[in-house]
């Protein structure tokens, strides 16, 4: 009696082939859809800061965290943390040290000051505290006022911060915002792995597979 070996014909291997470019093709395509939504989670949180900035602005004729009534506005009694009263000197004082900005207390820094008092206005969501609100890629946002004409991550003035951001997506927000370059227009970069301190030498290129602190003129 013979023995038949049995096994895959060529034509059961080509269609298990295809299945598996099929599964790994939509793998693929799934992060990259993932990856793209972040990039535009990010580049949406920018605009929506922004807008945020000018709608107070527009609403009470003053800057927020720099503004003298918050605390008549939103007194303590109503609200815990307690809004601070800024010096409306129309400077946002500034402190960059990421974890400055807390949940609990009331703020005594402006810039922090600034998070709580468009929360209160309703202007941006979460509590109505001065804590930094956090990106899609878990790095934190902080407004940081630059007076130093220097080749730093910050361009002069009124800066909209973001933490964390890889590579990839740092390029693209800078690529579709400003001129993809981390080192000149409206939006800079300094590399650095989590919430680095943007008052640092600009990156020159972004690079995988860095992280950087990527800062926007408001």
């Amino acid at each position: 009696m013979k023995k038949y070996n049995k096994g895959f014909t060529l034509i059961e291997l080509a269609i298990v082939m295809v299945i598996i470019g099929l599964l790994l093709g939509g793998v693929l395509k799934g992060q990259e859809m993932i990856e793209n939504g972040k990039i535009k989670n990010i580049e949406n949180d920018m605009q929506g800061v922004t807008s945020a900035y000018y709608s107070y602005r527009d609403r009470y004729n003053a800057l927020p965290g720099d503004d003298i009534n918050a605390v008549n506005r939103w007194p303590a009694a109503s609200h815990s943390p307690a809004p601070m009263a800024g010096n409306g000197n129309g400077i946002i004082d500034t402190i960059n040290t990421w974890t400055a900005c807390t949940a609990t207390t009331t703020p005594t820094v402006e810039n922090c000051a600034l998070i709580q008092d468009l929360r209160l206005a309703g202007l941006i969501t979460g509590a109505a505290n001065a804590t930094d609100p956090v990106n899609a890629y878990t790095g934190v946002i902080r407004v940081v006022q630059n007076t130093v004409a220097a080749n730093t991550g910050l361009v002069v003035g009124l800066n909209l911060c973001f933490g964390n951001l890889p590579a990839k997506a740092a390029e693209a927000v800078d690529a579709t915002l400003d001129d993809g370059n981390p080192a000149t227009g409206n939006i800079r970069a300094v590399l650095g792995a989590g919430n680095i301190d943007p008052d640092a030498v600009a990156a020159t290129t972004y690079t995988d597979p860095n992280t950087y602190t990527v800062c926007k003129l408001l």
